[in-house]
């Protein structure tokens, strides 16, 4: 009876999951102010900010994954009274990536590890790093709203699906 015991804390053991972060480091920073030093002169325009997040994920190794996130803040004044300092503010891009092992995660729960649970352990960082340049670059800190990379996930497989069923209908047309 022991050995069956020891067979079964085994097989627990070999299919018990494992992420560990490795390593996290910025992999782009880019910051411009096309407009200063005027966009920092005076009143100080309430821009329109458009934000697009990316996540990506690439196989390194057996159990080593690089998962990156890339975030872009574009801001825009686009207000007729001031047009000196109509168009673009600023523009904010940061890649922010993460070395994972990832350890006996069974395949269909390893795509929504590397692309919702990585991206939610970088997320603080990345919002940081943004949160520092724009306040560097002589504008408010741009302090983003939490990110719902599922949603993200859910609307990205969504839109995968409508593609593949698309094909498929112009293949058989």
């Amino acid at each position: 009876m022991t050995e069956t015991n020891d067979n079964t804390k085994e097989k627990e053991l070999q299919y018990h999951s494992m992420i560990a972060v490795n390593a996290q480091y910025v992999k782009d920073l880019s910051f411009e102010s096309p407009k200063a030093p005027m966009s920092l002169v005076g009143e100080r325009p309430n821009p329109e900010i458009n934000i697009s997040v990316d996540v990506g994920a690439k196989k390194l190794g057996e159990d080593l994954f690089e998962v990156s996130l890339k975030i872009t803040a574009n801001a825009e004044n686009n207000k007729e009274e001031e047009k000196e300092n109509a168009g673009t503010l600023f523009i904010g891009e940061v890649t922010y990536a993460g070395l994972f092992t990832i350890k006996n995660m069974p395949e269909e729960q390893l795509e929504p590890a590397l692309l919702i649970y990585c991206p939610t352990l970088l997320f603080p960082f990345i919002r940081r790093i943004l949160a520092d340049v724009t306040r560097d670059g002589g504008f408010p800190p741009l302090m983003l709203d939490p990110v719902d990379f599922s949603g993200l996930y859910a609307q990205k497989q969504k839109q995968m699906s409508e593609s593949a069923q698309n094909g498929q209908k112009q293949s058989a047309q």
